[in-house]
């Protein structure tokens, strides 16, 4: 059989599982997108796009940051960055998957151990096939099993250092990380604590610094640029000695092509302005508030309203996927997630509560799914 025709098969299998992945363009009201903030298409954005081009910014970089790639662009934001979230040192890279490959490929080494969240995301799963440590799973949100984990990796053998990774806000089930007490397992332990803030970076924290900011423990933190910054991109934000090490040793830096000198120019425009101006972050937990106070009415349990990620979860991955293709019908653009992305079971809809919607947008979106669940039931 030729590749293709086992690519096409395989294809089809997945299609007759209904499983095949498809992308479809943008549709209605935005309650897909991670532009928690609406900045993505912002005059803010666009004018401080211009406003780089004629300074004479280039859109390209030509190379990787170790040739010719690195801008001073770069290194500003990189410098701003670090002021900004509280770091020693900052790295900015192509986006935040390839981040977090660079993270756990490159900094734990052989002997070492990775305590991980058992929802951290696949960008981090992917860092860590890649790394030579010990990687042991705890159960989500679980500060006592993760602790478990750890003494029982010492018990075994286990003499080097440990990194315990995990996510500030959880992407499908929008739940936070009790950050607090995994800073004390980390100071308990020597360990050092990696965050991924990638959905808390605009949102939470001082100015949208998120919800690691001032931890007090050795510390870690991704700030994905492509979701509420409005941008693309990552910044890893760190001591300079991790940030040195990346630069030296990550693979996915050292071999990748820069990101755009105008990109890096796009993210100091965001920083500055959540610096400046509290309102763009206000305006995201008003909306945020709105949102749960009209989920709670709908029957959606507080354990499903901790963030501006509202998880539906329906169970069943047909209703799932036909709840989502009426809502779209209806004019509301939110997608159904199911297997392998969420477990078995918990097939949902993911409400996200973007900078693009109104107050009248969100209550019209939770009376609509209310309706289909009274039909369903």
């Amino acid at each position: 059989m030729k590749a293709v025709d086992r690519l096409e098969s395989m294809l089809d299998a997945l299609e007759a599982r209904h499983r095949r992945r498809d992308l479809i363009p943008a549709r209605g009201l935005d309650f897909a997108s991670n532009d928690y903030l609406g900045l993505a298409g912002s005059n803010l954005l666009k004018d401080a796009a211009q406003a780089a081009l004629a300074r004479g910014v280039p859109v390209g970089s030509g190379g990787s940051r170790l040739l010719r790639g690195n801008h001073p662009e770069h290194e500003a934001l990189e410098q701003e960055a670090a002021a900004f979230f509280g770091s020693e040192a900052a790295l900015f890279m192509g986006g935040g998957f390839q981040a977090n490959q660079a993270i756990f490929s490159a900094l734990p080494a052989a002997g070492d151990l990775v305590l991980y969240d058992a929802l951290v995301h696949a960008s981090a799963h992917e860092g860590m096939r890649a790394s030579r440590a010990d990687l042991r799973a705890f159960r989500h949100n679980d500060v006592e099993d993760a602790r478990k984990a750890l003494t029982e990796w010492r018990a075994t053998g286990g003499a080097g250092h440990i990194w315990i990774a995990v996510e500030s806000v959880y992407s499908m089930e929008g739940d936070l990380a009790p950050l607090e007490d995994l800073a004390s397992l980390a100071r308990d332990t020597d360990a050092v604590l990696i965050v991924d803030e990638a959905h808390a970076t605009g949102v939470f924290g001082l100015n949208g610094k998120g919800l690691a900011h001032d931890l007090s423990a050795d510390l870690l933190t991704l700030h994905t640029c492509g979701k509420g910054l409005g941008v693309a991109g990552g910044v890893i934000c760190g001591p300079r000695v991790m940030i040195d090490t990346l630069i030296n040793r990550a693979r996915p830096f050292i071999f990748a092509t820069a990101p755009s000198p105008l990109n890096a120019a796009l993210v100091r425009a965001t920083l500055q302005e959540l610096a400046a101006n509290d309102r763009l972050v206000a305006a995201a937990r008003e909306r945020v508030g709105h949102a749960h106070h009209v989920a709670r009415q709908t029957g959606l349990p507080d354990s499903a309203l901790t963030s501006q990620i509202v998880p539906v979860i329906l169970g069943d991955e047909a209703r799932t996927m036909a709840t989502a293709s009426a809502l779209q019908q209806q004019g509301f653009d939110i997608r159904g997630i199911r297997p392998p992305t969420v477990p078995k079971g918990t097939s949902r809809l993911r409400v996200s509560i973007t900078g693009n919607v109104t107050h009248e947008d969100i209550s019209a979106l939770f009376a609509t799914i209310a309706s289909y669940q009274s039909e369903a039931a």
